[in-house]
C-alpha cells in the first residue's frame, strides 16, 4: 500500500442563514491562492438518509503533498482569515487529517 499525500478533510453542518455559495466561492478563492494545495474538492450530501447524515451537509477535501505542506497552509495567513470567517458559521463540525494510504489510484480520464 503506497502512501499518495496527506488529506485534510472536513464535513460540516452550516448555521440557519449561512450563505453557501459566499462561503463555497471563499474556499475555492482560497485554495486557488496557497500552492501548498494540491487539489480541492468539496460536494452537499443529497442522497444520504437524514438519520445517517446526522445533520452534516457538506464535505471539503483538500490533498497536500506531505504533513509538513499541511502544517503550512494551516499557518499562512489567507488560511487563518478565512477560518475565522468560517468558523463562525459552523453548526457542527468534524475534522479529519490524515496520511493517505492508496489502495486504489483513481483512474485518470483524458480530455
Amino acid at each position: 500500500m503506497a502512501t499518495t499525500g496527506f488529506k485534510h478533510l472536513v464535513v460540516v453542518k452550516f448555521k440557519e442563514d449561512t450563505k453557501v455559495d459566499e462561503i463555497l466561492k471563499g474556499l475555492e478563492n482560497l485554495v486557488s491562492q496557497i500552492d501548498s494545495v494540491k487539489s480541492f474538492e468539496w460536494g452537499e450530501d443529497n442522497e444520504s438518509h437524514e438519520m445517517l447524515r446526522q445533520g452534516f451537509t457538506h464535505a471539503f477535501s483538500m490533498t497536500f503533498e506531505n504533513k509538513d505542506a499541511y502544517v503550512s497552509f494551516t499557518s499562512h495567513p489567507l488560511h487563518v482569515e478565512f477560518s475565522a470567517a468560517f468558523t463562525a458559521v459552523i453548526d457542527k463540525i468534524v475534522l479529519l487529517d490524515f496520511t493517505v494510504a492508496a489502495v486504489k489510484s483513481p483512474v485518470v480520464v483524458a480530455p
